[in-house]
């Protein structure tokens, strides 16, 4: 183990994430290369603390539903329903509402806001749209509520269709939800008559939110401005994504991958008006780079969320990409010298933060060679994306979670 290579580890802590950057970003990307590891989980954990506490930062967005989110969020700033309801209701994954870090997570935010107002509360954030890889929900939750936000707040006149129109259109939620159209884009109700009829109100729906915005800014408040811009969000990208899942081209899954990831960036460029936020997901899609997935079809590839932020924000985003050393209980045994992960795993700490940039100038006349997984789960960090990442947090050993 090279001399300089020892001396790019540091403790994981604001500070040093701090002296890494280039300024202070407004959204600080902490990537993990699997999900429902613990171990990562309460890292991330930590470090928000302590982010809240020494660098003022007030949200915390993560991979998961941004519409079940919201009633994370609800618990957390004002104590609506119960810690067991919010895990039950408020995450689209379930390694996510089983996991107790997560647990932990928001039992700690609704503690720490307990008391304290409005302005100086923690938020929560899921920055995924409601889809999963298996299907895409319906959009009738996102788009009745855009509808009746509106039909509440402008001239009916100015309306593009009644409620009962949309619920017409919408019909069963199950033909939107069909796991058989992921597969099968004939099983798709996406391109039907009424889903094209439901994209033009839905852009209509936006528009004339957009066209009030003056009027709708002072007649309601910030949090319900937030929510409503979300519901148009959402309603638009998942009626997008439904249109493409009826497509039977070669492009179709890059397609699906590049609106999930838009759907995302979206969400985290809301966030980044909060102020400060951490924001947490697979580094696949924080990283500057593309993202690529072998699927049944073949490899795809497209722009990540992080790479659209990034390329919004500049410095404003940084991203810090999780690398494991062994995952034991997954079958990923201690990594070998030759990669990244082995370089790093050769250090004494457990964890540590390396400066990426710095160690990519010290392995520049000795490329690492890629780490090879032998579990599906795991995505082992590609050499190629050191110099586009800020820091990389590296955890020598990941233990088994409890939950």
């Amino acid at each position: 183990m090279p001399a300089d290579v020892t001396d790019t580890a540091h403790v994981v802590d604001p500070a040093t994430v701090m002296g890494l950057l280039p300024a202070k970003p407004r959204l600080l990307a902490l990537g993990e290369p699997t999900h429902g590891e613990d171990s990562l989980l309460d890292l991330r954990n930590e470090l928000f603390r302590q982010l809240v506490e020494q660098e003022g930062y007030r949200t915390i967005a993560i991979e998961s539903d941004c519409m079940t989110g919201l009633v994370v969020d609800d618990y957390v700033t004002s104590g609506t329903g119960t810690l067991d309801e919010a895990m039950e209701h408020g995450f689209s994954h379930e390694w996510f509402n089983a996991s107790a870090a997560n647990r932990e997570l928001v039992r700690w935010m609704r503690a720490y806001n307990d008391g304290r107002p409005a302005s100086e509360r923690l938020r929560f954030a899921g920055f995924d749209g409601p889809l999963e890889m298996t299907h895409a929900s319906s959009p009738r939750q996102a788009l009745t509520a855009l509808h009746a936000y509106l039909a509440a707040r402008v001239d009916a006149d100015l309306l593009p269709c009644t409620a009962e129109t949309l619920d017409r259109l919408l019909g069963a939620d199950d033909r939107w939800t069909s796991p058989a159209a992921m597969m099968d884009p004939a099983q798709s109700v996406g391109q039907s008559a009424e889903a094209r009829e439901l994209r033009l109100l839905a852009d209509d729906l936006v528009a004339l939110l957009d066209a009030q915005t003056p009027h709708l800014i002072t007649a309601t408040s910030q949090d319900d401005w937030d929510r409503v811009r979300l519901y148009g969000r959402t309603a638009t990208g998942l009626l997008r994504y439904h249109y493409w899942m009826a497509d039977t081209s070669p492009a179709r899954m890059t397609r699906l991958c590049a609106l999930r990831d838009s759907m995302m960036a979206h969400n985290l460029l809301a966030v980044a008006t909060r102020g400060p936020a951490l924001v947490h997901a697979h580094n696949s899609h924080l990283q500057r780079e593309k993202s690529t997935m072998q699927m049944w079809q073949g490899p795809v590839e497209w722009w990540s969320a992080g790479a659209l932020v990034s390329a919004q924000l500049g410095e404003a985003y940084a991203f810090l990409a999780t690398a494991l050393g062994t995952i034991r209980h997954q079958g990923v045994d201690t990594p070998p010298p030759d990669t990244v992960e082995g370089l790093l795993y050769a250090l004494p700490q457990q964890r540590c933060l390396v400066d990426a940039r710095a160690l990519a100038a010290t392995l520049a006349d000795a490329t690492p060679a890629p780490r090879e997984s032998p579990w599906y789960g795991y995505a082992p960090l590609n050499p190629a994306h050191l110099t586009g990442t800020d820091g990389i947090v590296f955890v020598k050993d990941a233990r088994r979670s409890q939950s």
